[in-house]
């Protein structure tokens, strides 16, 4: 077990001594950390929240006062705080699984659900692993049936779906800025969307989201704790060592960060830590190009390799690749890749544990429904970390170990 370097899974930006300094009061300073979404993804509207969850529940709390219908759609394979925040807005869960070597949303399924059902209010568009999803498709569907698209932009800053930002193309769309996910206040979130939604997103907004110094004093220092482990030497003491505590006592879900409560936060994020994710935004595009670089390696290196697909953009879309997806054709390969790579500290990772459907806590949500494409997915992939800390020789060693395999 390497406690001396530790790669993070996903490409988080690390945070500078600049972006601290840039608060003393000497710095002047333009804008905002709405402004810079906005113009960024070229969008009308933008507004910072305590959390990508808090940013998805106050567009579900907008949506219930346009429409009276209850129902949302969400892809098989995506965060378990997704329906948790549906089933907190008093609506229902509808699963659509998603193919089996992508992480669209299987066609024939999504067709049928659509047109069977008079209740439906939205339907989430999950850009997992940064890939855009085919928005052309779940628009039209979504125009047909008169229901709302929602972006789940949660792992996708900066990326493209024809030549658009992935952002401004549904109706609604948030963004998380959580720790280890791009850009990040620590813990934070961004909605954004047409012009038309910001009347009622603001009044929601304002009746939603409530002052909390504790909680907000807690988050600052937690931000500082981020500028000072979040790096290799320092990262296994943050990260692994809770890991392997859970591991211990039996708790996957809590070992891999999958198990919430309905009960999320919905505080005011501080100017403060709205000022550090501005003074950071420059960034960004840089670390993309960064994941972008690595995601390509991999994919070059190992494109021939037998057994194994990848899960890469589509010709029309532009990925931001915070990690890149490998789905082996047998589990028991995949068990064995994860297990070579489980203690090397080079961030070899998974999404997420199980299909939605297969989260025990949240049954009494997902009910029922079955998802065979995301199980299958589930228990075949790994993903390899595009993080700006990986040497090109530990991407060589990555490359050469799984084609080995």
């Amino acid at each position: 077990m390497n406690i001396f370097r530790e790669i993070p899974p996903t490409a988080g930006i690390p945070l500078e001594a600049g972006d601290f300094l840039s608060l003393l009061p000497v710095v002047k300073y333009k804008g905002s950390l709405e402004d810079d979404f906005k113009n960024y993804l070229s969008a009308p509207y933008a507004q910072v929240t305590y959390s990508g969850t808090a940013a998805f529940y106050i567009i579900l709390e907008s949506l219930k006062k346009l429409s009276s219908k209850k129902t949302v759609i969400i892809p098989s394979f995506i965060c378990p705080l997704i329906p948790l925040a549906i089933k907190r807005a008093g609506l229902n869960v509808l699963v659509c699984d998603i193919n089996k070597d992508n992480f669209d949303f299987d066609r024939a399924q999504l067709e049928k659900l659509c047109s069977k059902n008079n209740d439906l209010l939205a339907i989430i568009a999950t850009h997992l692993a940064g890939i855009p999803v085919d928005l052309d498709f779940i628009r039209g569907m979504a125009k047909k049936e008169k229901i709302f698209v929602i972006e789940d932009c949660a792992q996708a800053q900066g990326a493209i779906y024809k030549d658009k930002k992935v952002g401004t193309i549904g109706d609604l769309s948030f963004f998380s800025l959580c720790r280890g996910k791009g850009l990040t206040i620590y813990e934070g979130g961004v909605i954004t969307g047409k012009t038309e939604y910001a009347k009622i997103i603001n009044q929601n907004i304002k009746d939603i989201e409530k002052g909390n110094f504790s909680s907000e004093t807690l988050k600052i220092i937690e931000l500082f704790g981020y500028w000072i482990f979040y790096r290799p030497l320092l990262f296994w003491l943050v990260f692994k060592a809770p890991q392997v505590f859970w591991e211990l006592q039996g708790n996957l879900e809590k070992a891999s960060i999958e198990y919430f409560t309905i009960d999320f936060p919905l505080h005011k994020v501080s100017s403060f830590r709205k000022k550090i994710g501005h003074f950071s935004f420059s960034r960004l595009d840089k670390e993309i190009d960064g994941q972008r670089k690595k995601a390509v390696y991999y994919i070059e290196a190992l494109k021939d390799t037998a057994g194994i697909k990848i899960i890469r953009e589509s010709r029309e879309a532009q990925a931001n690749y915070p990690f890149l997806t490998l789905i082996f054709d047998d589990p028991a390969k995949r068990n064995k890749a994860f297990k070579l790579f489980r203690n090397s500290g080079l961030g070899i990772s998974r999404i997420y544990l199980s299909a939605i459907t297969d989260y025990e806590y949240l049954k009494s949500i997902t009910g029922d429904q079955e998802a065979p494409n995301a199980r299958y997915l589930a228990e075949r992939h790994i993903t390899l970390s595009t993080s700006t800390f990986l040497k090109n020789s530990e991407l060589d060693y990555i490359a050469k170990r799984i084609k080995e395999l």
